[in-house]
C-alpha cells in the first residue's frame, strides 16, 4: 500500500518539488541520481511523514537535504585529494611584487603628460602616431615627453641613466 502511495503520489510530485536542487545539479545524471536518492530516503523513511501534511514539503526537504550531504561530501573528496597531491615548488613572487610598487611609485611621480604617453606606448601599445591622434600633440612632442619620461624612471629606479645629449651649436 505504502509503496503505490508514495510513487504515486512523488511521481506528480517530483519534478515540481525537485525544481531549486535538482536544477543546481551538474548534469542530467546528476539531478535524476538526486530524485532517486530522494526517493529511495522518503521510501525508507515514510514512516515520519505525517499523514495530512504536505508530501510535496516534505519531499522536498528530503530532497534539500540529500542535496547538502552530496555537496559536503564531493566537497570533502576534494579536500581529501588534495592532500594527497605532492607539494610543487612554486617560484617566490615577492621580489617582482616590489618591483611593480616601484614601478607604480615611480609612475605616480611622473608629470601627468609624461604619465598618460608611457601608458599609452607601453601599456597600451599604441604606436606614436596614435597616441600622437589620440591625444591632439604632435607626433615630435610625443617622443620627447616619452624620452623625457623613461629616463626620469630610469633614474628613480636606480637604473643606468642614459648621458644627456650635448647641445651643438
Amino acid at each position: 500500500m505504502r509503496g503505490r502511495w508514495i510513487v504515486a503520489s512523488s511521481s506528480s510530485t517530483s519534478p515540481g518539488c525537485g525544481a531549486t536542487p535538482a536544477r543546481s545539479s551538474a548534469t542530467a545524471t546528476s539531478r535524476n541520481d538526486l530524485v532517486q536518492d530522494t526517493l529511495e530516503r522518503a521510501w525508507n523513511k515514510f514512516y515520519l511523514w505525517r499523514p495530512g501534511s504536505d508530501l510535496r514539503a516534505w519531499l522536498f526537504t528530503i530532497m534539500h537535504n540529500v542535496f547538502v550531504n552530496q555537496a559536503r561530501r564531493r566537497r570533502y573528496e576534494v579536500e581529501q585529494s588534495m592532500e594527497e597531491v605532492p607539494a610543487i615548488s612554486v617560484r617566490a613572487t615577492q621580489s617582482e611584487q616590489l618591483e611593480l610598487q616601484d614601478v607604480d611609485r615611480v609612475l605616480r611621480s611622473l608629470s601627468p603628460e609624461q604619465r598618460e604617453v608611457v601608458l599609452l606606448v607601453a601599456v597600451e601599445q599604441l604606436t606614436y602616431e596614435e597616441v600622437s591622434g589620440a591625444l591632439d600633440i604632435p607626433i615630435g612632442t610625443v617622443m620627447s615627453r616619452l624620452s623625457r619620461a623613461r629616463e626620469r624612471m630610469r633614474q628613480l629606479l636606480g637604473g643606468q641613466g642614459v648621458m644627456p645629449l650635448k647641445v651643438v651649436k
